[in-house]
């Protein structure tokens, strides 16, 4: 059986599950075919070697054009912030069964945070940092990437949330942000001691905490296995 266990001592995020998956041996060409299934025009990915404390990794960007609504005959982008516009675009991919419901499923957690947090129907909660193209990339890329490497179960460490408070879309919020306090509920988690740095930062986002909630079947220490391949993913943050 092949394993992913995530190390999240500095957090976890959409890019960096992408960069830590590509470091590993994915490709950047076939995680994009892939990604072609789904009915999303107007980005591209890019991949670079970066250093972080040091230590060599991988940071994936999602690249969009200049004009983020221009859909080129496709689902205008607009409709990507949305519950039911991501629920149908991926329903009408020609992703498999397995990876669209893989994805929903982290997607609808994402949602139902977002609806508890404000307060708010499902259907009236609008995506605003998540951005809809890159928070489909992210997520449905790490389900990919995952599938290409062939790994059937996941696992993670208990997870670094950063401390202080971050600026928003709604204003200043504390760390964890609201959602991802609401997502991570039952999952082991801390908080950096002041060692580490100095000052607030936020290392676990929504996109990365729904992601691993979704896709682990336990959080703990790295089970016993054999190490057969190394990744690891950069976030914009270098410590």
């Amino acid at each position: 059986m092949k394993i992913a266990y995530f190390d999240c001592f500095s957090g976890i995020s959409g890019d960096m599950c992408l960069g830590a998956l590509v470091d590993a041996g994915v490709s950047i060409k076939k995680l994009e075919n892939e990604l072609r299934k789904i009915p999303i025009k107007g980005y591209k990915l890019r991949a670079k070697k970066v250093k972080r404390a040091g230590f060599s990794a991988t940071k994936v960007d999602v690249v969009q054009n200049s004009d983020p609504e221009s859909s080129s005959g496709r689902t205008p982008n607009s409709e990507l912030r949305r519950w039911k516009g991501i629920e149908k675009i991926i329903r009408n991919s020609s992703l498999s069964d397995e990876i669209k419901q893989k994805g929903l499923k982290i997607f609808r957690r994402l949602f139902e945070a977002e609806t508890k947090v404000h307060d708010e129907a499902i259907d009236k909660v609008h995506f605003h940092e998540l951005g809809g193209v890159d928070c489909i990339v992210d997520i449905f890329g790490t389900i990919t990437g995952l599938d290409i490497l062939s790994v059937e179960k996941v696992y993670s460490s208990p997870i670094n949330l950063g401390n202080g408070s971050v600026k928003a879309v709604h204003g200043v919020l504390p760390v964890p942000a609201p959602a991802t306090a609401e997502i991570l509920k039952g999952v082991p988690v801390y908080s950096t001691s002041p060692e580490f740095n100095s000052g607030s930062f936020e290392l676990t986002t929504p996109t990365g905490a729904a992601i691993l909630k979704g896709l682990s079947s336990g959080f703990g220490d790295i089970p016993v296995m054999t190490v057969e391949k190394i990744g690891i993913g950069a976030g914009s943050r270098d410590f």
